[in-house]
């Protein structure tokens, strides 16, 4: 397994193909085993699985392994998908995004084939269906009842489901009397599991954290580390018994929906700004796209107050059993910053497989590696930049209304 606590495997179970709408056509299964041990992932969801010809790709390369996970270079995968909920409720549009995790590519395919006819299924791999949330997840069950069916990117507007758009104010609002069968929520890029944990109903679930990943490079930009056995049984009894070991995030502020505002106006308004100009745009005089942070405060009730203080090895650990978390910024954006050069050049790639090759993968390198590993291997700008990284000491402009934010290493 990768490098990190001992009795932990390391997930991210929201990727894609090169089946799903703006997606690389890159993401073969040989180059996400080849990234994912780049990365330092254990499991992968295999992603879009509802697509005819991925699904067909899966059932002829993957090998069953007797951990109840599948095998493929060297890298464990479970059956995932990313499912579009569109459809009305209480007077609403409501387009709700959800993870479905099956523990077997049979189980899979008997879900797609409920799912036939309430939308295209081979137009994208991400396919949108006319079902509410509750009867996707009701269908999930009743195809597998060991399913596991989770909110994605739960905050963001457009598609969360507490988003400003289209969401909802509870799981329960949206998933009526099956909410309890919710047993854990994906925070997203923009949130992180402080923010998640001002919402009283989520301190009753598992948050978790993984990369949306639309190309290889973004592989474990956000990952869980589960406590158990790799295999089927540990990741469903680690949902279900909220065994998590800590999360990784990105920095939430560098997410694409953070904060309030108008992209093509230029307005970005965070809580202070918000509520002292209120929501309308002063450009154009529509609405602000309301962001992240402003909806989790929405939904709690109160002020949500950024208490990020890490730890010497860069973890944020509070009281009780609420598992630790480090914010990280990816290593080629590091060596890119370092390096002033864009972060898909040769320079960056020739930085990067020096550093995780000899350092063993990319979360080694940004969380577990020493300075002195780190130096030793690594330009000493490079090495100097991932502990600064690691320890909070950068200074991040916010993202809104679909434009990811900025960070700078030099400093808060």
């Amino acid at each position: 397994m990768a490098a990190g606590l001992a009795g932990s495997f390391v997930a991210d179970l929201h990727i894609h193909s090169p089946y799903a709408f703006a997606c690389s056509k890159e993401l073969t299964l040989d180059n996400l085993a080849i990234w994912a041990r780049r990365k330092g992932i254990d499991l992968l969801a295999t992603g879009d699985f509802t697509h005819p010809t991925w699904a067909a790709d899966l059932h002829s390369q993957l090998a069953a392994a007797n951990d109840g996970l599948y095998e493929y270079g060297g890298v464990r995968f479970v059956p995932g998908t990313e499912i579009s909920c569109v459809y009305r409720q209480d007077g609403r549009t409501r387009r709700i995004h959800l993870l479905v995790l099956m523990p077997t590519l049979e189980s899979a395919a008997a879900f797609t084939r409920r799912l036939d006819g309430y939308g295209k299924l081979q137009s994208d791999g991400r396919p949108t269906v006319s079902l509410s949330a509750r009867q996707l997840l009701e269908t999930a069950l009743d195809c597998c009842p060991d399913s596991l069916v989770i909110p994605a990117h739960a905050w963001t507007p457009w598609y969360g489901v507490y988003g400003s758009k289209a969401g909802f104010d509870s799981l329960e609002e949206c998933f009526g009397d099956l909410a309890p069968l919710v047993r854990a929520v994906e925070t997203g890029l923009s949130s992180d599991p402080a923010m998640n944990r001002a919402i009283d109903e989520l301190n009753q679930r598992v948050v978790v954290s993984f990369s949306d990943a639309h190309s290889l490079g973004n592989l474990g930009r956000e990952v869980t580390a589960f406590l158990g056995p790799l295999a089927w049984d540990g990741l469903a009894n680690a949902v279900a018994e909220a065994r998590v070991a800590y999360t990784v995030e990105f920095y939430p502020e560098e997410g694409k929906y953070h904060y309030s505002g108008h992209r093509k106006c230029g307005v970005s308004y965070g809580t202070a700004e918000l509520d002292r100009y209120g929501s309308d745009c002063p450009v154009c005089g529509r609405q602000l796209t309301l962001g992240v942070l402003h909806r989790v405060n929405e939904v709690s009730g109160r002020r949500t107050v950024d208490q990020w203080e890490p730890e010497a090895d860069g973890f944020v650990r509070s009281d009780g059993d609420v598992p630790p978390y480090a914010r990280l910024i990816p290593l080629r954006e590091i060596i890119a910053a370092v390096k002033g050069v864009g972060v898909n050049t040769r320079t960056v790639m020739r930085e990067y497989c020096s550093i995780t090759d000899t350092i063993g993968d990319e979360l080694t390198a940004l969380l577990w590696a020493s300075s002195s590993d780190l130096v030793a291997v690594a330009d000493e700008e490079v090495a100097e930049a991932i502990m600064r990284a690691r320890t909070g000491q950068v200074r991040v402009t916010p993202g809104f209304d679909g434009q990811y934010g900025s960070i700078s290493l030099t400093g808060r």
